[in-house]
């Protein structure tokens, strides 16, 4: 297959459909498909490691209680036409999103769409100006990386498949002492990945385990001297060495999230997993975490505590959580999006 896929967001930003799209990309590539990836960004400035077709300068915009890259030049809309114009089918994440997600919608391929998150303000306050999105996505193929993901898409549009986000489960699987009173953080530093949260928790932690040490991956606040440090943004192997070295992996996230790929990543390097009481979440931890009331700093602290001076029920936690990230491993996702490719097609 020659498959289009679309990205509205800039790829040189982190976030986790940026990540699902070149992962997605590879994956395919890995079992033959030809595949262009076409995303905001620079034109010109293709990024070598995917070769992705960038359509246009990117903004950050504030959307889902974030703040998201993605581009409003009126020259992305006939760029995205252009790099899509030789492919068989074409899969559009974030569809919703302008302006290169709501060009892939205009294409006359055959099209998959995959709905991430609840729509950000700026989209929904532009529904009433398009009147062909609805019929547009009754034509597609829809699917939605979770259930609560899927509950944003309208029901008159049609059914939605829930095909979760992929990740490379491999790459955890490598030789790294664990360190028995590491936590580590992953995430953007804004306010609803909740790192305020953990930080407000840390001083009941080390108070009664002196020894425990955060390492903080996506975020620099600067020097501490209270076990506290700051990676600021990791590439993938450092942020599998940091996962795989530590204890307990800790997700205080306060809202606005529909998946958590950060969660199967712990899962996969068999951190002990402690995240906030979102539906997402439980979704994709099932029984292989520890999960505290979203905000609540007393019981986060408690909760990690127990695993820090505990190992026994940390590695068994650890063992749960690396049995139930198989099922998202790209094998297994990669499988189900040429399924849904195939039935498009057909």
């Amino acid at each position: 297959m020659h498959i289009g896929i679309v990205c509205p967001y800039d790829l040189s930003a982190p976030g986790g459909v940026q990540q699902v799209v070149v992962d997605l990309a590879g994956e395919l590539r890995r079992r033959g498909d030809e595949v262009v990836v076409v995303a905001a960004g620079r034109p010109g400035g293709e990024r070598s490691e995917d070769g992705a077709v960038l359509v246009g300068v990117s903004l950050t915009v504030p959307a889902n209680r974030s703040r998201a890259p993605l581009t409003l030049s009126p020259l992305s809309w006939r760029r995205v036409g252009r790099a899509l114009a030789e492919v068989d089918i074409v899969h559009a994440h974030e569809p919703l999103v302008p302006l290169v997600g709501w060009a892939a919608l205009r294409t006359d391929h055959p099209t998959v769409a995959t709905v991430h998150a609840d729509p950000p303000d700026l989209v929904a306050g532009v529904y009433p100006w398009l009147p062909f999105v609805g019929r547009r996505f009754r034509e597609m193929t829809l699917t939605a990386v979770s259930n609560v993901a899927a509950r944003a898409v309208p029901d008159d549009w049609g059914p939605v498949e829930v095909v979760p986000n992929g990740v490379h489960t491999e790459s955890f699987l490598i030789r790294k002492e664990r360190m028995p009173n590491r936590v580590c953080f992953l995430g953007r530093d804004e306010p609803r990945k909740g790192l305020d949260v953990l930080l407000g928790a840390w001083p009941e932690i080390r108070d009664r385990v002196p020894e425990a040490e955060l390492l903080v991956m996506g975020a620099d606040r600067g020097p501490r001297d209270d076990g506290v440090i700051y990676l600021g943004r990791v590439s993938r192997e450092e942020k599998s060495r940091v996962l795989v070295s530590s204890q307990v992996f800790v997700a205080p996230n306060t809202g606005g999230e529909s998946f958590g790929i950060v969660l199967i990543e712990a899962m996969a390097a068999g951190c002990a997993v402690v995240c906030s009481d979102l539906e997402a979440f439980r979704d994709v931890v099932g029984p292989a975490a520890r999960v505290f009331p979203v905000g609540d700093r007393t019981r986060l602290a408690s909760e990690v505590v127990d695993l820090l001076l505990d190992h026994e029920p940390a590695r068994a936690l650890g063992e749960h959580g690396r049995t139930m990230a198989r099922a998202y491993d790209w094998e297994v996702v990669g499988d189900r999006y040429r399924a849904v490719y195939r039935r498009t097609l057909a």
